[in-house]
């Protein structure tokens, strides 16, 4: 199973949704997935090192983890049905490993604060991830004829919404802007 890393939280000028992209570092494919903006700013907030004087909700759970005598040891995109993503959040505690169903974008957001490894499935990976060229628009993967390797009507249709919606982003990194902050208040 691939291990990747956050990418980028990304926010559409437009319509303001959000989508976390992952990055498969060996293959070097883009796993994105819509999520809620309560669940962005909370990944955002833990990788800016932003410190908030209450805690948020996955603060809390990570906290309850941690003091029931448990360790979050990794979490796991595991499945892709209908378009939606499934992921797994696996604790440690003492010795009994325990699965905990979960959406992506909490799994992601404990798993930021736990600094544990994010993985995807294989077979998820290869359904959803898609690379991009210099320009940030999808690549249509080739096969060994060098022809669009199983490529469906369907799929160009659900890539090129993504350009459509990656056309429309606000692209600074998320560490660039908790230093635009940190320079506003001086």
């Amino acid at each position: 199973m691939p291990e990747v890393v956050i990418d980028s939280i990304r926010v559409s000028l437009v319509n303001h949704q959000r989508v976390v992209v992952l990055k498969d570092v060996k293959s070097g494919l883009y796993l994105p997935i819509w999520i809620g903006a309560s669940e962005a700013d909370s990944i955002a907030v833990k990788m800016q090192g932003v410190f908030l004087p209450r805690p948020l909700t996955h603060d809390l759970l990570a906290s309850v983890i941690d003091r029931l005598g448990g360790s979050l040891t990794h979490i796991t995109i595991n499945d892709l049905k209908d378009d939606t993503f499934f992921a797994q959040i696996t604790i440690d505690l003492n010795g009994l490993v325990v699965d905990v169903d979960s959406r992506p974008s909490d799994a992601i957001a404990i798993a930021v604060r736990a600094d544990v490894p994010i993985y995807v499935a294989d077979h998820v990976l290869n359904k959803a991830g898609i690379s991009l060229d210099d320009s940030g628009s999808p690549v249509i993967p080739n096969d060994e004829n060098d022809e669009p390797r199983g490529i469906k009507e369907e799929d160009l249709r659900r890539m090129s919404a993504f350009t459509d919606f990656i056309d429309t982003l606000d692209i600074e990194d998320i560490g660039n802007e908790g230093q635009e902050s940190s320079e506003q208040a001086s």
